[in-house]
């Protein structure tokens, strides 16, 4: 399929003003393309011939939960994974296929080609993005921490390889808390980036000493409190599920606050049987499928109308589709390619969240993996 013929949209983002040093956001755009829905034959089709690429090609799938339904499973069925970017790392570093087909944002890819620069990390679609990533350029960021030298520079997943190298830490939200309470007990003052509502979260909940990068995802910012809390009055018995890139005042109405991984814990954990959800909609088909007894309703954004930016659902991660899956599997086309002079350095954080967090699940100890470090 080519997808250069597919509807393009355009995409309001966030992104620091250069002239306040990351102080002040302005709107700019970015775009996306949607790809066609397939037919219900096409679909068939298109999954056999995927299966059959997959084995020709030493490849396994590695989704993220808020791709297409259809990738999600058919990553399931074919021994690869769906998880949220902390997970897709880990599996990606330490399956055996030489060949990883990365269905999520250009993040992804990048991070799994970090940790295995040796294999052919492969995408449906290059030019899907992420606004934290869009909004947080490595010469502005660089010289923000420039400005803060005697802090840890911790950043989120959702960040360039480049930003990656310029920083000392890598968190996932499903880590971030953990990680930043072990460097404020070793006494270090952080510098956050790039999701300012994440990082005020782990603020809050740590007490970390903190300086912020302002960025935002699109999809999470739009989470509305008022309407959420009208929301709450219509199911009076539904536990609220929230994603700490949202608002602050969003996260003061969960019940449950945590990553795409904690979500789908909580749902399935917790005494009830409806749930609202501040996350991508995306992840209605993992929760759903897991709870079949249970009923999830979408947070509201802003309105539910075209007065959205994305109506809760990442315009970039809806541009991965089966027909491209199969087309670079075939092809070999979209190749995820990283500068090999940022790669040990981009790898450092990446795989200290990774010794760190492996040390957690194994109940080891982890003050000897928080080092000492100032400003990258």
């Amino acid at each position: 399929m080519n997808t250069t013929t597919l509807n393009r949209i355009d995409v309001e983002y966030e992104q620091p003003d250069e002239a306040a040093a990351g102080s002040v956001c302005s709107t700019k755009h970015a775009w996306a393309r949607v790809p066609p829905e397939p037919s219900q034959a096409e679909r068939v089709a298109l999954k056999d011939k995927i299966r059959r690429l997959l084995k020709e090609k030493n490849a396994v799938m590695v989704s993220h939960y808020y791709v297409h339904p259809d990738l999600q499973d058919l990553a399931e069925e074919t021994g690869g994974i769906v998880s949220d970017s902390l997970e897709m790392a880990r599996f990606g570093r330490d399956h055996a296929a030489q060949t990883l087909v990365v269905s999520g944002v250009r993040f992804m890819g990048e991070t799994a080609k970090i940790l295995s620069p040796e294999k052919t990390v492969l995408m449906p679609d290059l030019d899907a993005t992420c606004s934290l990533d869009l909004g947080c350029p490595i010469d502005e960021f660089s010289a923000f921490c420039d400005q803060h030298p005697d802090r840890t520079v911790v950043v989120y997943a959702n960040t360039s390889a480049a930003v990656k190298a310029r920083a000392d830490w890598l968190v996932t939200s499903s880590c971030a808390l953990e990680i930043v309470s072990a460097l404020k007990a070793a006494g270090q003052k952080i510098l956050w980036a790039p999701d300012r509502h994440l990082g005020a979260y782990i603020q809050r909940e740590t007490g970390a000493d903190m300086v912020f990068w302002n960025g935002a995802c699109i999809v999470h910012d739009e989470f509305k409190a008022l309407e959420l809390e009208l929301l709450k009055k219509e199911h009076p018995n539904a536990k609220v599920l929230v994603h700490p890139e949202s608002p602050a005042d969003v996260v003061a109405l969960a019940d449950a606050v945590g990553s795409t991984s904690a979500i789908l814990k909580a749902a399935r954990e917790m005494d009830a049987t409806e749930f609202i959800v501040a996350t991508d909609n995306g992840m209605m088909h993992k929760l759903r499928t897991l709870n079949p007894g249970k009923t999830f309703y979408e947070a509201p954004t802003a309105g539910n109308s075209a007065t959205c930016k994305s109506c809760a659902h990442c315009p970039w991660m809806a541009m991965n589709g089966l027909a491209d899956v199969a087309r670079v599997l075939e092809t070999g086309a979209n190749a995820v390619q990283v500068d090999p002079a940022l790669i040990p350095r981009a790898r450092q954080p990446i795989d200290r969240m990774l010794a760190f967090t492996a040390a957690l699940k194994n109940g080891q100890p982890t003050g000897s993996l928080v080092p000492h470090l100032g400003a990258a």
